[in-house]
């Protein structure tokens, strides 16, 4: 009995060292993500699930380049990406002003609605897990379908994230948190994606499905507070009047952007701008990069440097927006793009490796903490009573400012000064009709100081 409980002991323990690796991990990622009052109000499960969002998505965004792009002749591969872009991403721009009004309707099925739009992507993985394989037209309207729920969860998200504030944190800090939270797991997951995609095209769109399932189950671990829309109202883009009901019917003004001051609705005009500048050179760059690589280097390799450069731009500016504070995001707003326009016309004048690199992280820095300082005008100035829905519409009018320059990006001939010139031009005009409004802001002081932390 001592041998075979020896024996057990053993085993047990050799278990518990082959187990220790990912349970350690777990209990980091977990510690890492209810940290500071997180855990506490519900935040750390939304940043968990905004990580499984962001690797499932990149699992399917690999599947579908290497399909689309990476597989045919350059020639083919722009008349397909058009393609892709003509089945999608236009109807999209016709859904995507939908999505905010429609889940308004929805306030109290949040956690089902962000369970339904994971179950969705899930179940389009499977049909485009055939599809890649054979090349059908099927794979148009079941991408087109994974983009529409991508966004739909990304509308849902922006409303939560108020009703889960830890104590003492900031709408912005909450924000930022979330946000590194999914560029952290797509990190993570982007390199196993490639793992699969080498066993074949179908299989990263395998790992897909079993995140999204696993997304599913845990939008329903938010808690019950995330359903409920006690206090809030839609906002609008203009004020609109509405009758009370009652012996007297007066008319009332329903807030909308446009009625508390200039300073957002420029703050979301620049940032259009720069959303812009994403979509364009995320296409723009694609084909470019791979008919003309950078020195010494594949096409592949080309196209992942400045990825890489892109997305860890994005990862510090979003850190940076998580301690940043500032009275003024408006003049983050117009520093940011100013920054920008300049880094885009060096690349236009110089362009080459150091330069287009730079600007992918240049651009990618500014997008995301200009975003967060959009975030922190838009808790400043919009009323509390229809900030939810505020944060919902300014990211839809966000995701088409990417979608229309995606589109311009497809378009433009692959020449590297005139193409960046055309993208300078945009953010120069983004910049130029919000600079005298958002410093305007900054100067009277608006509001009461606003934390980016």
């Amino acid at each position: 009995m001592s041998g075979s409980g020896r024996k057990r002991g053993s085993v047990r323990a050799i278990g518990r060292a082959l187990h220790l690796p990912f349970t350690g991990t777990a209990r980091g990622i977990r510690k890492a993500t209810h940290a500071h009052g997180a855990g506490e109000s519900g935040l750390g499960k939304l940043i968990e699930l905004h990580g499984v969002n962001g690797a499932g998505d990149v699992m399917i965004t690999i599947a579908l380049a290497s399909t689309v792009f990476f597989s045919v002749p350059t020639d083919e591969a722009r008349g397909r990406v058009a393609l892709y872009l003509a089945i999608t991403m236009a109807p999209f721009t016709v859904l995507a002003p939908v999505i905010g009004p429609l889940l308004d309707r929805l306030p109290h099925g949040r956690r089902a609605a962000m369970a339904g739009a994971m179950l969705a992507r899930a179940l389009l993985a499977l049909v485009l897990s055939g599809a890649v394989v054979t090349g059908s037209i099927e794979m148009y309207p079941a991408a087109l379908g994974v983009l529409v729920a991508s966004k739909a969860y990304g509308v849902v998200r922006s409303a939560v994230v108020p009703r889960l504030l830890p104590p003492g944190f900031s709408l912005v800090k909450a924000n930022s948190r979330v946000t590194l939270g999914g560029l952290l797991a797509t990190g993570i997951a982007a390199p196993a994606g490639v793992g699969l995609q080498a066993l074949g095209p179908r299989y990263p769109l395998y790992g897909a499905f079993v995140i999204f399932v696993a997304g599913t189950v845990l939008s329903f671990t938010l808690p019950p507070k995330v359903d409920s829309a006690k206090g809030e109202d839609t906002a609008l883009l203009a004020a609109d009047e509405q009758h009370l009901h009652g012996p007297h019917r007066r008319p009332v003004k329903r807030p909308g952007l446009r009625t508390v001051g200039i300073a957002v609705t420029h703050a979301l005009g620049a940032n259009a701008a720069l959303r812009w500048l994403s979509g364009f050179l995320t296409f723009f760059l694609a084909f470019l990069l791979r008919e003309h690589p950078l020195t010494g280097q594949s096409a592949a390799v080309s196209l992942g440097m400045v990825a890489v450069a892109a997305g860890l731009g994005n990862a510090v500016g979003t850190a940076v927006g998580a301690w940043l504070r500032s009275r003024a995001p408006e003049l983050i707003i117009v520093t940011l793009v100013a920054v920008v326009l300049g880094a885009a016309i060096t690349a236009a004048v110089f362009f080459g490796a150091f330069v287009v690199a730079c600007l992918a992280a240049v651009a990618g820095f500014s997008q995301a903490l200009s975003k967060l300082s959009l975030d922190a005008l838009i808790q400043r100035n919009v009323p509390e009573l229809v900030r939810t829905s505020a944060f919902a519409r300014s990211e839809t009018l966000l995701q088409m400012s990417w979608v229309f320059g995606g589109a311009v990006g497809i378009a433009m001939p692959l020449n590297g000064t005139v193409g960046l010139s055309v993208a300078a031009a945009v953010v120069a005009t983004g910049w130029i009709t919000t600079v005298r409004g958002l410093l305007s802001s900054a100067r009277h002081g608006g509001a009461p100081r606003t934390n980016l932390a």
